[in-house]
């Protein structure tokens, strides 16, 4: 049979059935992207959504230390009874995570530019500098500023000959002459000791603008500020959101630089779960603090991704 006449047999005997190692290898293509997630989803499952189902489930119960404590019935109250007994930590933990979070942009958004535009072979060592507090105990560098923000130091013995302990009284931020134990040295210790999670997205967001682009704005006579307005600032943006973002979550919640640098009357609401779980075991109420502290730091980081625009970030 000549190769002309095999052609109509062959079209009239439809397509060929793949072989089953061919079938077998495309199913496992299939499921190898599942497969691959697997890990992760038994990581988050078991020490994440497992551990939020049982926080939940505390935060419902009733009881007391000695009794035990049951969710039969399930008292939802519990959320409303924190609230309206700790309302005034909740409100003073945002100020302040607010507060250190506004600071800890400004320090690092110029250290940021300058290492990322200015730097030059300096780049790197100014870099480690950024992470080295990492290097030391967070617990080492709060109890250091105990020291410095004490009341025969030098920062307050020119803070006080400059005046400027009396302007921060006026605000309630200090206690007349004296800033430990005041809600300035709080602030104080949560900003210096996240703001390496500041630097670092402001650091990454930078140094991936293209140089060419701000030369093309003076290039189109446009003023250093205005330069800087209109290209690096909107460039950099998710650098700043994702910064704002890893420097208030962990600072709402933090409670070791309250404990240290603040006092009893300003306790955050971390102070208070802190208190409720190991000293007073009172886990509902404990439970009932830690998942509302959640759930709001959730709402307000929805709130404020939408707000600046940069919703691929979550």
């Amino acid at each position: 049979m000549s190769a002309a006449a095999a052609i109509p047999d062959a079209l009239e005997a439809g397509p060929h059935e793949p072989p089953p190692a061919a079938a077998g290898g495309s199913l496992g293509r299939r499921w190898t992207p599942y497969l691959l997630l697997l890990p992760g989803l038994l990581w988050l499952g078991v020490f994440f959504l497992a551990p939020m189902v049982s926080l939940f489930s505390t935060s419902l119960q009733t009881g007391s230390p000695e009794q035990g404590y049951s969710l039969n019935p399930p008292r939802f109250a519990n959320y409303t009874d924190v609230w309206g007994q700790y309302g005034e930590q909740f409100l003073r933990s945002f100020v302040y995570a607010g507060i250190a979070t506004v600071a800890a942009l400004a320090i690092s958004y110029p250290l940021a530019y300058t290492i990322a535009f200015k730097a030059g072979r300096w780049r790197n060592i100014l870099l480690v500098l950024v992470i080295a507090p990492f290097f030391t105990s967070f617990l080492i560098r709060t109890l250091a500023w105990k020291t410095i923000l004490s009341d025969n130091g030098f920062v307050v013995g020119l803070m006080n000959t400059l005046h400027i302990t009396d302007v921060l009284a006026f605000v309630g931020l200090t206690d007349g002459e004296r800033v430990l134990a005041t809600p300035l040295a709080v602030v104080t210790g949560l900003t210096y000791n996240f703001l390496p999670f500041m630097t670092l997205p402001l650091f990454a967001s930078l140094e991936r603008i293209d140089p060419r682009l701000i030369e093309a704005a003076h290039d189109l006579f446009a003023s250093p500020f205005t330069a800087f307005r209109k290209v690096t600032w909107p460039l950099s943006l998710p650098g700043v959101v994702a910064g704002t973002l890893l420097t208030f979550i962990p600072a709402a919640g933090d409670y070791i630089n309250q404990s240290l640098l603040g006092r009893v009357g300003d306790a955050m609401v971390g102070n208070v779960i802190d208190s409720k779980f190991l000293r007073v075991l009172d886990y509902p109420a404990a439970a009932a603090l830690s998942f509302t502290l959640m759930v709001s730091i959730v709402v307000l980081v929805a709130l404020y991704v939408r707000r600046a625009g940069t919703e691929e970030l979550v």
